[in-house]
């Protein structure tokens, strides 16, 4: 049975999905239920959208619970690092060398 509980959280930042264009996000709606795609019993759903747009577009993923557990942790990870490179005054600047076509082709 579906539960269709839902967690909002306010998100300011931008989202990009496969042959899309860059978008703004400011709500992410989180709900560990049936996925829709991923051939899981229950997934860790996860939904990017602009409500102040209308939330008509979104950029969504469906994760195991063991994936999302583990994002938790490198994204914990990642900021703890960042912060601790980035966070101090004179800290190195950013790695990435390139045009700004070649960074965004990463993404």
């Amino acid at each position: 049975m579906c539960s269709y509980i839902v967690e909002k959280a306010r998100l300011f930042g931008t989202a990009k999905g496969p042959g899309s264009e860059w978008m703004k996000v400011d709500t992410a709606n989180v709900y560990y239920d049936h996925p829709y795609e991923a051939q899981l019993d229950h997934a860790l759903c996860v939904d990017f959208v602009c409500e102040a747009n209308g939330g008509r577009e979104r950029v969504a993923i469906e994760i195991s619970r063991e994936s999302a557990v583990e994002l938790i942790e490198k994204i914990k990870a990642a900021l703890a690092s960042g912060e601790d490179a980035h966070g101090k005054a004179g800290a190195a600047t950013c790695s990435v060398v390139g045009s700004k076509a070649e960074v965004a082709s990463l993404f």
